[in-house]
């Protein structure tokens, strides 16, 4: 009779663990963009644009314009602040509304 390790039986050799290295044989879900097209605003300009608007906009349209959660969009709005942005906010019948000033 022969002696099995406990690790040989525990991971069979068929058992492969996927590779990191990234290979072009498997379907990637990114596709390219094609070389002309200009390339989509990023979350933190779409937030940039809600806020920069004469009405500016709430934290539900900022929520619902980037999928983040709320304390995401805050901090994102502390992000913009640190970029230069002037953020003000004021409270009209319970809704808090966001406004920027963009930098020079």
């Amino acid at each position: 009779m022969t002696k099995i390790s406990r690790n040989a039986r525990a991971t069979p050799s068929s058992v492969r663990k996927p590779s990191k290295a990234g290979g072009t044989t498997g379907s990637g879900s990114q596709a390219a963009a094609p070389a002309g097209a200009p390339k989509a605003p990023t979350k933190q300009q779409q937030l940039a644009a809600l806020v920069v608007r004469d009405e500016g906009a709430t934290l539900d349209q900022m929520i619902a314009a980037t999928g983040w959660l709320p304390h995401t969009t805050r901090a994102a709005l502390t992000g913009l602040k640190k970029k230069g942005y002037v953020i003000s906010s004021d409270k009209v019948d319970g809704v808090r509304t966001y406004r920027a000033v963009a930098p020079e």
